[in-house]
C-alpha cells in the first residue's frame, strides 16, 4: 500500500508496510502510481513496464526522463521499500494466541473533582456513580493484583488519575511507597505517573513528584479565555491564573524533560493551534493539545463540517514549528512525535493501548474496567482487585481488537501509526470496539501527515548543517 502526499513543498511518498517514507521529485511522485497496479498484477519485467507507462495519455515528461524515474521506483521496490506485501497479518494470530499479563493500571485514586470542565467524560469524576476516593486497602490491592498479574514483566507503570488525584494526596504518597517495597522482593519497577488540573498543586506535592513520579501531565486548554470557558471551577470562575505559574514551575523543575501540558480544543476554538502557541509562548516545551470527543449534541462538538479547517491548523502549526525549530525556540508537540526507523514493537502496532490486556482502569473500591472511559458502564466490568478478572470473556473480546479486525483501518495509510485508535470512542460513537470513530480517524491521518513531513524537514536540516 502507498499513500502520497504534498505538503509544505515536498513530494512525499509512504510504502504502509515497509514503513519507507520517501521524498522524491514530481517525475518520480508522478510515475508511482503508475507503475503500482503493474507490479501488483505480477509484472517483473522493467522494459514490459516502462511500455505500458509510455502507452498511457497526459504524462507530461519525456521519454527519457518516464524510463529513468520508472528504473528509480523499480529499484525501491526491489530494495522493499516500495509496494512491500503486509507481513503482519499473519502475526495477529499469534498475538491472539499468546498469553496475556498485566503491565499498567490507570488508579481513580479519586472520583471527586475541584473543577467542573464541561466536556469531562468523568462527569466531574464521578463517573456515572458516587463521589468515592480510593482508600489505601484499596490501592494496595490494586498493586498486589499489578504484581501477580505481570509475568515475568519488570516494569510496571501506574498511573494515579481521576477525578483529581491530588485530593487524596496522602494515599498517592503511600501507594508510591508500597510499590517500591514491593519491587527487590517481586524483581520490578514501577513507573508512577500523575494526571494533575494542578488547583492544589503546592512545592511538598512538586517535590515529592519530582523525586518519584516519572511522568506528569498537566491540564490546562491554552489561552485564558478558552481555558477559563471549559475548565471552571464549580462556582464559574476560571482557573488559568491559578494553575499558569505552578505549571510553569513544574516545566522548570524537571528541565523541560518528563511531562506534558496537555490540553483539548473543541468546537469553540477551532483555531487551536493559537493554543499550542500560547504554551509555547509561555515556555512549555512538552506540549499535548488534542481534539474533545463529544456527542454531536453538544454545543461544543467537533462535527465533520469542522475538519477543512482543523486540518489547516495542523498545517500551520506544522509550518510554525519548523520556523521556531530553526530560530532554537523548538517545542514538541505529542502528535506530531514520529519514529520514522525504530517505532512501537509490533504488537503496539497492531493492538494499541492495551486496554482490556495489558492496561486496566481500578475505581476507588477496586473494580476493574478495560480503561478509565470505560470505567461506570457496567456492560464492561471486568472483576476487582480482590478475585482479579471474572470476565475473561471481555478480556478476550479486547484481546482480539486490533487493525485486522477493524475493516475501516484496513485500507487506511495511518494504520500502523494510530494502531486502530481507541476503542473507547469506537464503542461510544457505534457500539463495537472493532469500529472506529469517524471524525478522529480523519485528523490522525492528518497528524500523521504532518509528523512526517516535519521529520523529512529536520533530516533536511540536519543534513544541510
Amino acid at each position: 500500500m502507498i499513500h502520497q502526499y504534498k505538503s509544505n513543498g515536498y513530494n512525499i511518498v509512504m510504502d504502509v508496510n515497509s514503513g519507507s517514507v520517501h521524498v522524491v521529485d514530481d517525475i518520480v511522485y508522478a510515475m508511482i502510481p503508475l507503475v503500482e497496479p503493474l507490479v501488483n498484477e505480477g509484472i517483473k519485467d522493467a522494459d514490459t513496464i516502462k511500455t505500458a507507462v509510455l502507452h498511457l495519455a497526459d504524462i507530461p515528461y519525456p521519454a527519457a526522463e518516464i524510463e529513468e524515474a520508472v528504473d528509480e521506483v523499480l529499484e525501491l521496490e526491489k530494495q522493499g521499500q516500495l509496494f512491500a506485501p503486509d507481513i503482519y497479518e499473519n502475526y495477529v494470530f499469534d498475538f491472539k494466541n499468546r498469553k496475556t499479563v498485566v503491565k499498567a493500571l490507570c488508579l481513580h485514586i479519586a472520583h471527586d473533582c475541584n473543577l467542573a470542565c464541561r466536556y469531562c467524560f468523568a462527569e466531574e469524576g464521578e463517573y456515572h456513580g458516587r463521589r468515592a476516593l480510593m482508600s489505601l486497602e484499596v490501592g494496595k490491592k490494586a498493586l498486589d493484583f499489578l504484581v501477580a498479574n505481570s509475568g515475568n514483566r519488570i516494569n510496571l507503570e501506574v498511573d494515579f488519575f481521576g477525578g483529581e488525584p491530588l485530593m487524596n494526596w496522602q494515599v498517592v504518597k503511600e501507594l508510591v511507597e508500597y510499590g517500591r517495597s514491593l519491587e527487590g522482593p517481586f524483581n520490578k519497577r514501577f513507573r508512577f505517573t500523575l494526571t494533575t488540573n494542578g488547583v492544589l498543586l503546592n512545592d511538598e506535592i512538586l517535590e515529592f513528584a519530582n523525586r518519584e513520579m516519572s511522568n506528569i501531565v498537566l491540564s490546562i486548554d491554552g489561552r485564558k479565555e478558552v481555558h477559563d470557558r471549559m475548565r471552571p471551577f464549580r462556582g464559574g470562575q476560571g482557573s488559568y491564573d491559578m494553575i499558569v505559574p505552578k505549571f510553569q514551575r513544574v516545566a522548570e523543575s524537571r528541565g523541560q524533560e518528563r511531562y506534558y501540558v496537555r490540553g483539548t480544543f473543541t468546537h469553540n476554538n477551532l483555531d487551536f493551534s493559537r493554543d499550542v502557541l500560547h504554551l509555547a509562548d509561555l515556555g512549555f516545551e512538552q506540549i499535548s493539545v488534542e481534539p474533545v470527543v463529544a456527542q454531536p449534541s453538544d454545543d461544543y462538538a467537533i462535527a465533520e463540517t469542522d475538519l477543512p479547517k482543523l486540518k489547516e491548523e495542523y498545517d500551520r502549526l506544522a509550518a510554525e514549528m519548523i520556523k521556531r525549530r530553526k530560530e532554537g525556540r523548538g517545542f514538541n508537540f505529542f502528535h506530531f512525535m514520529i519514529d520514522l526507523e525504530g517505532g512501537p514493537c509490533v504488537a503496539k502496532r497492531l493492538s494499541g493501548c492495551g486496554s482490556g490486556t495489558e492496561y486496566l482502569a481500578v475505581t476507588p473500591w477496586g473494580d476493574l474496567y478495560p480503561c478509565h472511559q470505560f470505567v461506570g458502564n457496567e456492560k464492561f466490568l471486568m472483576g476487582n482487585v480482590e478475585q482479579g478478572i471474572v470476565r475473561e470473556d471481555i478480556r478476550d473480546e479486547f484481546k482480539h481488537c486490533n487493525v485486522y479486525a477493524k475493516d475501516k483501518c484496513k485500507k487506511c495509510f495511518a494504520r500502523f501509526y494510530c494502531s486502530g485508535g481507541c476503542a473507547a470512542n469506537a464503542y461510544n460513537f457505534h457500539g463495537n470496539i472493532n469500529d472506529a470513530y469517524d471524525v478522529g480517524c480523519e485528523l490522525e491521518r492528518k497528524r500523521v501527515e504532518c509528523a512526517i513531513m516535519l521529520k523529512v524537514a529536520e533530516m533536511e536540516e540536519q543534513e544541510g548543517s
